[in-house]
């Protein structure tokens, strides 16, 4: 059974309060260069505005839907409900840390295993996209001005499409995969690595046509995914399969230029 228009409109609407809310937390250690950097398990970078801005905007997401489960990056799984929000407070920890604004704050919620909406702020980018599940995705810098997002009509990869692409190490070392990209690089008029949200938000709004990544995982992707899929692009794994709480790598396009990426990466 679908979820009530009425559940998702307040959900948005408290995804919107909490991306607020971690954007001053965000803001202010950005600005003031107030935050010291470790490194987590996988050698990752994290401030102290990491932590701080999930532990925002899981504040925020409690007061209004107290029996709601999490997943966030820097602290964890906690509850168990149908309803789990996935946070990831600062995606591009490494920009944040060095001082250019090619970050977000990612929220996405899942009903059921099923990703029925998405959250990607940027605010020192000056942007933020927004989507539900049968709503729509917007782009905008606040919750009141979004206008409509809908990927390209790309049909082919000739000299008037790009792509972009994400990390890339494990697919480097996949001889078949990487030899289609080469292939598919050669026959496309732009090839470039915006990476994190903004090449996600610029496949939404028709800039570019194809999204390729590997390494990365459902945090970085969950909210985007229901963008990209509310402006009428395909969103999968490199291998065609669904998005779930496992994934690893990422196909996201026009629905033409997706399939025929799918059969040049699955052979």
């Amino acid at each position: 059974m679908s979820l009530p228009v009425s559940f998702l409109a307040d959900a948005l609407a408290v995804a919107h309060q909490a991306a607020d809310a971690a954007g001053r937390v965000i803001h202010a250690r950005y600005v003031a260069r107030d935050f010291s950097v470790e490194a987590k398990d996988d050698a990752t970078p994290v401030t102290e505005a990491d932590r701080e801005a999930e532990l925002a905007i899981r504040e925020v997401i409690r007061a209004v839907f107290a029996r709601h489960a999490f997943l966030g990056e820097e602290h964890g799984r906690e509850g168990d409900s149908e309803f789990l929000w996935l946070i990831d407070p600062i995606d591009g920890t490494k920009a944040f840390v060095r001082g250019y604004p090619m970050f977000s704050t990612q929220i996405a919620l899942m009903h059921k295993g099923e990703l029925v909406l998405g959250m990607s702020a940027a605010p020192e980018y000056g942007e933020r996209a927004w989507a539900v599940r049968g709503g729509g995705a917007f782009l905008g810098s606040n919750a009141s001005d979004g206008l409509p997002l809908k990927v390209s009509a790309a049909i082919d990869f000739g000299p008037m499409a790009a792509i972009s692409t994400g990390n890339l190490k494990s697919m480097a070392g996949d001889a078949a995969r990487w030899n289609a990209l080469g292939g598919l690089v050669g026959r496309v008029g732009r090839i470039r690595g915006y990476g994190d949200f903004l090449h996600y938000h610029l496949l939404a709004r028709g800039a570019i046509d194809l999204v390729i990544e590997s390494d990365l995982n459902i945090l970085d992707i969950a909210a985007l995914v229901v963008i990209v899929r509310e402006a009428g692009g395909v969103f999968t794994t490199l291998a065609g399969g669904p998005i779930d709480l496992d994934t690893r790598d990422a196909l996201a396009g026009t629905r033409v230029l997706h399939q025929q990426a799918l059969a040049l990466f699955n052979p």
